[in-house]
C-alpha cells in the first residue's frame, strides 16, 4: 500500500513537471488570460484538466497500445491535432490587427463555454500526451495495479493540470500583465500565433 502511494506521488511530480513545460497549452491559456478575462482563462484551464484526465483514462485502459500498433490511426490523430493548432495560429494572426477593448464589464470575454472548449480541444489534439502518460504509468506502477488507482490517477491528472493552468491564468490576468499585453498586442499576438503554428507543424511531422 505504501509503495503504491509513493508511486502515485512520483507520478504526480512527473505530471506537474510535464504541465509546467512550455507548449501549446501554456500558449493558449496565457493568451486567453491576458486578452480575454480571468474567468475565461480559468475555463480554458479547466478544459485542459478534463483533457488530461481523459488521456489518463486512455493510457490506463491500454488504448495507447492501439495507437502504437496502428500507425495510420496515430498519424491521422496527429495530423488532425496539428491542423487544429495551425487553425488557432491563423486566428491569432488575424486577431493581431484588431483593436481590443477591455473594460470592467468584460467586453472582450469569449465566454466560459468557448474557453473551456478551446482548452479541451487543444489538450486532446496531441495524442503524444496519451503515450507519455502511458510511459509514466508503466515506469512507476506495477503490472497489476489496484482498481482504485484507475480513479485516483485520472483525478490526480485533472487536478494537477487544472491547478497549474489556473495559476497561470490567475497571474497573467492581473492588471500589469494585461496592460503590457494591450500595449504590445500586435507583436504578442503574432508571436503567439507563430509559436502555435510551429507547434502544430512539429506535431504533424513528429514520428
Amino acid at each position: 500500500m505504501q509503495t503504491e502511494w509513493l508511486s502515485v506521488v512520483s507520478i504526480g511530480v512527473a505530471l506537474l513537471l510535464g504541465a509546467m513545460s512550455p507548449g501549446q497549452s501554456f500558449v493558449l491559456v496565457a493568451k486567453t488570460a491576458v486578452s480575454s478575462s480571468r474567468r475565461d482563462g480559468l475555463a480554458t484551464a479547466l478544459g485542459m484538466g478534463v483533457g488530461c484526465a481523459i488521456f489518463s483514462v486512455i493510457a490506463l485502459s491500454g488504448l495507447h497500445s492501439i495507437l502504437l500498433t496502428v500507425p495510420w490511426l496515430y498519424k491521422v490523430l496527429k495530423v488532425g491535432g496539428g491542423i487544429y493548432l495551425i487553425y488557432l495560429a491563423v486566428q491569432m494572426f488575424r486577431g493581431s490587427h484588431k483593436s481590443l477593448q477591455v473594460d470592467v464589464a468584460g467586453s472582450a470575454e469569449i465566454g466560459f463555454r468557448k474557453g473551456f472548449g478551446f482548452g479541451l480541444l487543444t489538450q486532446l489534439c496531441n495524442p503524444n500526451t496519451a503515450i507519455v502518460l502511458a510511459g509514466v504509468f508503466a515506469a512507476l506502477l506495477s503490472h497489476h495495479i489496484p482498481v482504485y488507482l484507475y480513479i485516483v490517477l485520472p483525478v490526480l491528472a485533472f487536478a494537477i493540470d487544472t491547478l497549474w493552468y489556473a495559476f497561470v491564468a490567475y497571474v497573467l490576468s492581473s492588471a500589469r500583465p494585461r496592460n503590457a499585453y494591450l500595449h504590445y498586442k500586435h507583436t504578442l499576438d503574432r508571436a503567439s500565433g507563430g509559436i502555435m503554428a510551429l507547434l502544430g507543424i512539429k506535431l504533424i511531422l513528429s514520428k
